[in-house]
């Protein structure tokens, strides 16, 4: 089913000091689902973990109910080639902290280079589309800037148009907001405001705790690497059933 992720007993140790320690997790399509918890806890290598930018040490990952970095061969799994892995990966797009923009390539050209090189398709069905994904996040008028040209603020909206154009089936956020001036934190998460808004699955780790109660279906409390707390976003935001989800949200808020 689009959209549809399920994790199941994700585990990933580095050095021999466990990060995840057996994460289970079900997202439905156009699902918002929010990652909150201290530093160190797992959020981000959960991502990364889903996305195969991280190969898991034990456990699985599908999306639209295609298992994520592996593929049956005579009765069992085993590991992708680089081939199908990159055509899977495609379903999910991803947006860190850190923009990732090539600097010497226009926004327009950014948003292009995925479709064009990767998916193969024709260059001026790219430019036009791509063009589009630039106006929908309120930059078609900068698609001519080089990264350097444009505020933080613009170039994660270029990221996320970036992500976008792979016309993904899940969304990941990699607290997108974290790099950013106060000012510009906004206009990001006014964009996927929108997007969750139209319907689109995605997975948030950040510390936008207003961001999370006002658009998040889902918050997970992740600690020490497990699941300390899950449940909807307003109900664990504002009467967590868990003491060390309290105490985190009262430091924080």
């Amino acid at each position: 089913m689009k959209g549809a992720l399920s994790v199941r007993g994700l585990h990933k140790s580095y050095g021999g000091t466990p990060v995840l320690r057996g994460v289970d997790l079900d997202v439905a399509p156009g699902e918002v689902v929010c990652f909150l918890g201290p530093s160190g806890g797992g959020k981000s290598t959960l991502l990364r973990c889903v996305a195969h930018l991280e190969q898991p040490d034990a456990g699985l990952v599908a999306v639209d109910d295609e298992v994520v970095g592996y593929e049956p061969r005579a009765g069992r799994l085993v590991e992708s080639s680089p081939k199908r892995l990159a055509m899977t990966r495609r379903r999910m797009g991803m947006v860190f902290q850190q923009f990732n923009l090539f600097a010497h390539l226009t926004a327009l050209e950014n948003v292009m280079l995925g479709p064009v090189t990767v998916l193969r398709r024709d260059r001026e069905a790219v430019r036009e589309r791509s063009m589009e994904l630039l106006g929908r996040v309120g930059l078609a008028a900068h698609a001519g800037k080089r990264p350097a040209q444009l505020s933080g603020g613009q170039q994660q909206r270029v990221a996320i148009a970036r992500a976008l154009a792979m016309d993904p089936s899940v969304l990941l956020f990699d607290e997108p907001t974290s790099a950013l001036d106060p000012e510009l934190v906004g206009e990001v998460l006014g964009v996927m405001r929108d997007l969750a808004g139209q319907g689109m699955t995605m997975l948030v780790v950040t510390h936008e705790v207003g961001f999370a109660v006002e658009v998040g279906d889902t918050v997970v409390f992740l600690d020490g690497g497990v699941i300390e707390e899950q449940g909807p976003a307003k109900q664990v935001l504002r009467s967590p059933a868990s003491e060390r989800t309290a105490a985190f949200l009262a430091h924080v808020l």
